[in-house]
């Protein structure tokens, strides 16, 4: 479930709530009782990028591996 990131207008507090999705618009009190409180925008931070690990695999399946190019010779 994910959590969301409140702060509390009348006392100056953060808080977090675990709640559904459907249910992140709705409004939160604070733990002190206090209810003008706004949700807070969360950024996620991703670290590393796609061409760190290599070459991306051609389409059309001509990625190597075993032999004849990653089919069985048998």
């Amino acid at each position: 479930m994910p959590r969301y990131e409140y702060r509390c207008r009348t006392c100056g507090d953060t808080f977090e709530l675990s709640r559904p999705m459907a249910e992140s618009s709705a409004p939160a009190d604070c733990p002190s009782g206090h209810q003008d409180t706004v949700k807070l925008l969360s950024t996620v931070a991703v670290g590393g990028s796609a061409s760190a690990s290599g070459p991306a695999p051609r389409a059309g399946g001509g990625g190597g591996g075993g032999c004849c190019g990653g089919g069985c010779c048998g």
